[in-house]
């Protein structure tokens, strides 16, 4: 019995191995009991390593820092944050983003783009296109006896011009106060009925290739009007794919994928998610990237998620932990040149500079630009401020009053004239921790999530397949 077992466990290990050494997509390792074929491992190896160059060490690299993204997942999912209404409704935005205009088939497409030239050609009313230029005299509605006579005699003089043998696109140019087509020698553009006032486009209408009308006012002015140029709708083949090119530029995938759905839900009683839900399985079991680029949106919110609760925000509000951490580590925050920990003023008297700085002294350095505002800038900007590290070289007007470097005469804002300093100099590395906020986060962060990840990699376990790995990017 015990050599029967035996030998059915040699062909159950014979058999897993062909199948494996015949997988077109073996398993290259596993987190947490869960596999991670090849393809979605170089997926996201190529993605993040555009540059094409695959060496040994880079790949070695790249499967620990693969491990600890899969890690945080595990913990977010364990976390159940993949459940939370907040979660799945930026997830099916992303995802939504790539499904619903694979909804929308080349016939759904063509029979817009065709109902909107036919609409095109029901709009024409048998008339043909046109193309109008005008000169133009600009009359409000609340204009005077006098500007009125006056935008008659204008007009009727730049007519008298025309009338003469002036050219009309060099007196448009010149004259016009429709300063949009003025540029191009007063031609309005292509156009069909119902596009221009109704009064114009009944003269323009009136009017033959290369003619040209005496003066018509219209509710907005007086216009010149001459038909450059006149034409029958071009074919549908012809202007389909502008026309496709236009509706896309206004949603057109996203109005059909609407309709799409619609239908479908009416007819199957199922919810737009559900249906979305469906249709992104189905179109991912048929193409590879997608399937990965979907999975990148369910993981990479997760990660975010995780971090942000468990490291990022944690740390970065943990003011005690991070002036620990500064004490700790003071000396890889020197700096190789001095620094200002303050604030450069610029103020418009020598009187409000003096009472600013008086403001200033002894108050929290976060609170400097509350101050300014609600004291000297609440109703007219009377002190320009500007709160940092300053390093040496990095200004002038600093390096002027803080580190006594001569460079010439050094530029002033002839508004604010009056300058001035208030702060610390810090000649070899930062006093507090604050002097360096932002990178005594991110370090300290970073230390926290090493942390974190070093507690996962006990927690869930891990199988690599060195065999597996060496076909990446290599079958």
């Amino acid at each position: 019995m015990k050599h029967i077992t035996y030998l059915l466990s040699f062909f159950f290990y014979l058999f897993s191995q062909t199948t494996f050494a015949q997988s077109s997509d073996p398993v290259v390792m596993r987190i947490n009991g869960k596999d991670v074929t090849r393809s979605e491992f170089e997926y996201n190896f190529n993605k993040n390593n555009t540059d094409g160059v695959i060496d040994r060490k880079g790949l070695d690299e790249y499967v620990d820092l693969f491990i600890n993204y899969k890690l945080k997942v595990e913990a977010a999912l364990d976390a159940r944050y993949d459940t939370m209404t907040s979660y799945q409704q930026e997830f099916r935005s992303y995802r939504d983003q790539q499904i619903r205009p694979l909804l929308v088939t080349p016939e759904a497409e063509e029979k817009e783009v065709r109902n909107y030239y036919d609409e095109m050609l029901t709009q024409l009313e048998g008339k043909k296109l046109i193309q109008p230029a005008h000169i133009f005299v600009r009359l409000t509605q609340q204009a005077t006896p006098e500007q009125m006579n006056a935008a008659k005699v204008k007009i009727d003089s730049i007519y008298a011009v025309l009338q003469g043998g002036a050219d009309f696109a060099e007196t448009a140019a010149q004259a016009s106060e429709d300063r949009g087509s003025a540029q191009r020698g007063g031609i309005i553009g292509w156009i069909g009925p119902h596009q221009l006032l109704k009064e114009v486009e009944d003269a323009c209408y009136a009017l033959k290739k290369g003619e040209m009308g005496a003066p018509l006012k219209s509710t907005v002015g007086w216009h010149i009007l001459k038909i450059m140029d006149e034409k029958d709708l071009e074919p549908y083949d012809t202007l389909a794919p502008r026309i496709l090119q236009f509706l896309e530029s206004r949603g057109l995938k996203e109005k059909v994928a609407g309709q799409v759905l619609d239908t479908l839900s009416k007819q199957t009683g199922k919810t737009i998610d559900e249906l979305l839900d469906e249709q992104s399985d189905h179109f991912a079991a048929q193409d590879d990237e997608l399937k990965y680029l979907i999975q990148e949106y369910h993981d990479g919110l997760l990660l975010y998620e995780i971090m942000q609760r468990t490291v990022w925000e944690p740390a970065a509000k943990d003011t005690a932990a991070l002036i620990s951490y500064f004490k700790k580590n003071k000396k890889q925050y020197n700096y190789e040149k001095p620094h200002y920990a303050g604030a450069l003023l610029q103020a418009r008297t020598p009187e409000i500079l003096k009472d600013v700085q008086k403001a200033l002294k002894g108050k929290a350095e976060d609170r400097w630009a509350d101050i300014v505002k609600t004291q000297f800038n609440k109703d007219s900007v009377m002190v320009r401020f500007e709160r940092r590290n300053f390093e040496q070289g990095e200004n002038a007007l600093v390096d002027s009053l803080v580190f006594g470097v001569k460079q010439g005469k050094t530029k002033k804002n002839q508004m604010f004239p009056q300058v001035g300093v208030i702060g610390r100099k810090l000649k070899k590395g930062p006093q507090y921790w604050t002097d360096a906020a932002a990178q005594v986060v991110q370090d300290y962060q970073g230390l926290k999530e090493k942390e974190f990840v070093d507690e996962l990699r006990r927690r869930y376990p891990i199988e690599v397949f060195k065999e597996a790995l060496n076909t990446v990017n290599n079958h």
